[in-house]
Formats: C-alpha cells, sequence, structure tokens
C-alpha cells in the first residue's frame, strides 16, 4: 500500500508560479510511475504529466507543454509539479497518483495509488 500526500496548492495571479508536491508513504515509490492528474470545475479528470521510476520516459499533456515540469526524488519519496505561467484555466484540484510496475501507460485507467488533492486557483 502507498499513501499519497499532495502539498503546495494555493491561490495565484495569472503568469504567476506554483511548486507542489507529492510525498509518498508506505512502501517505497522508487520503482514506480507517478502522474499528476488534474479536474477542473465541472470536467471530467486528465492526466498534467506523467514520469517513469527514473526519468528516462516523460509525458506531459499538450495544454502544459513548455510551462510545468515534473520531477522526482526518489531518494526522498517525493515527486513535484514545477508549474509556470500559470492560466485561469489550469484551475483545478490536482491530484498525484503511482502506479507499481509493469508499466501501464499515461492514461487515467493506469494508477492504481491516489492522493486526495490539491486545490490550485489562479485569478485572471
Amino acid at each position: 500500500q502507498v499513501h499519497l500526500v499532495e502539498s503546495g496548492g494555493g491561490l495565484v495571479q495569472a503568469g504567476d508560479s506554483l511548486r507542489l508536491s507529492c510525498t509518498a508513504s508506505g512502501r517505497t515509490f522508487t520503482s514506480y510511475a507517478m502522474a499528476w492528474i488534474r479536474q477542473a470545475p465541472g470536467k471530467g479528470r486528465e492526466v498534467v504529466a506523467g514520469m517513469n521510476w527514473n526519468g528516462s520516459n516523460i509525458f506531459y499533456g499538450d495544454f502544459v507543454k513548455g510551462r510545468f515540469t515534473i520531477s522526482r526524488d526518489n531518494a526522498k519519496n517525493t515527486g513535484y509539479l514545477q508549474m509556470n505561467s500559470l492560466k485561469p484555466e489550469d484551475t483545478a484540484v490536482y491530484y498525484c497518483a503511482t502506479d507499481p510496475p509493469p508499466f501501464r501507460g499515461w492514461g487515467l485507467w493506469a494508477w492504481t495509488y491516489w492522493g486526495q488533492g490539491t486545490q490550485v486557483s489562479v485569478s485572471s
């Protein structure tokens, strides 16, 4: 079992930056893929970014390319999402998710463990 806790969300203005963190406890997720997934008000969940266990395979949704960066520190059992140039349409609850090997892709169905989410609100 892996327990994930997100932090770093908040209310910011358009153009600002935020850094989300996701700390894992329980089983180490060193060998696990991880992802950041968001859900905006009234919309379905979408995968924002994902990374395999060692960073050799990285995915970004088209809507965040060039603005967001996913990273992880396996020694700290922590993943990150650096979000720059935030837009009002980035407003959502952001979830961290992870999944043990073998790798199952970047789809929403591929993640076994989820955090409780952190709210990101971007004002215009």
